[in-house]
């Protein structure tokens, strides 16, 4: 599957509210906000709903009252024009207060975040004499001759017990990421978590499309993992089991026909070979029907895998 057709900014605005679950009932999250009536959008603008509120959160710490964020997908660029592009939507954000300094410039932060770290852009900042800090790992302040002040976030930089959802919004995840953001999704006590959760799990999923394949093909871990899953992809998941379902069938009639023989020589090769057919047969319409074949479906699937005729075939469903 292309990562070029991942929706990863619905993820990344569901990750931001997973990140900031503890502040969240604070917070005003507005996605993809117009600046004007022209098409110029902010990927999300976090408003303070009150003042005073205190953000515990590593990335939050740098945030005032009006926050404007701009998301890179692991494709996409960060360079020093999307710096400035950023940076002119804060002056728009705020020049377009209800009244004349409506929203104050001291009351402004950007935050850019993106996969990898932006080495051009970094490397711009200090040629020209801009500083750049790092207070904590994937977190960097830039200060200088900026109107506002601005991070820029490294996600997989990120400390990994901290920012989960942020740093799954990668295509270089392992399995055990993934087996820790399916454990996390099923502990969210929230309708809502789950859902932001889902959303990321999704594009983590899309990205990282290897791992779910080798992970449908452990039979200790499938259940588990379609059980939380099956929603989001269950297309691929159908597929991929149907692919391995037809191999299996052949194999198990293989395996039913060399058992039938074995047993013919017991009992007699004829009535052996029939019931090692008929075993094979009535294990292949239970896996079919977990899958959720009808009950026709699954008729035409054994009368051709098996060379049964149409009668034969109705005693087995």
């Amino acid at each position: 599957m292309s990562n070029t057709n991942i929706q990863w900014h619905p993820a990344f605005i569901a990750a931001m509210n997973l990140e900031m679950a503890d502040s969240r009932d604070s917070l005003r999250f507005d996605r993809e906000y117009n600046l004007n009536v022209k098409p110029l959008v902010i990927d999300l603008l976090i408003t303070k709903k009150h003042p005073d509120v205190l953000i515990h959160n590593e990335i939050g710490r740098i945030f005032r009252g009006h926050n404007i964020l701009e998301y890179k997908d692991p494709h996409d660029s960060l360079n020093v024009d999307v710096f400035f592009k950023t940076e002119g939507y804060a002056c728009l954000y705020k020049a377009y207060g209800k009244t004349v300094d409506a929203i104050a410039e001291s009351d402004v932060t950007i935050t850019l975040i993106r996969d990898a770290k932006p080495a051009g852009l970094f490397g711009y900042f200090i040629k020209h004499g801009y500083q750049l800090t790092s207070p904590c790992s994937g977190i960097y302040y830039i200060t200088g001759n900026i109107p506002f002040p601005a991070q820029v976030i490294v996600t997989k930089e990120l400390k990994p017990e901290l920012h989960m959802w942020l740093r799954a919004l990668s295509g270089r995840l392992e399995k055990q990421d993934l087996q820790k953001l399916l454990k996390c999704t099923r502990q969210l006590a929230q309708k809502q978590d789950r859902e932001y959760a889902q959303a990321v799990l999704e594009v983590s999923l899309r990205a990282n499309i290897q791992i779910m394949r080798e992970w449908i093909g452990d039979i200790n871990m499938s259940e588990e993992f379609l059980e939380i899953v099956r929603p989001i992809i269950e297309p691929q998941i159908l597929l991929m089991k149907q692919n391995a379902l037809e191999k299996g069938m052949e194999e198990g009639m293989e395996k039913g026909m060399e058992k039938g023989m074995e047993k013919g020589m017991e009992e007699g090769m004829e009535k052996g070979m029939e019931k090692g057919m008929e075993k094979g047969i009535r294990g292949a319409v239970d896996i079919l029907r977990d899958i959720g074949r009808t009950d026709a479906e699954i008729k035409t699937i054994i009368m051709q895998k098996y060379g049964l005729a149409e009668k034969d075939a109705d005693k087995y469903l």
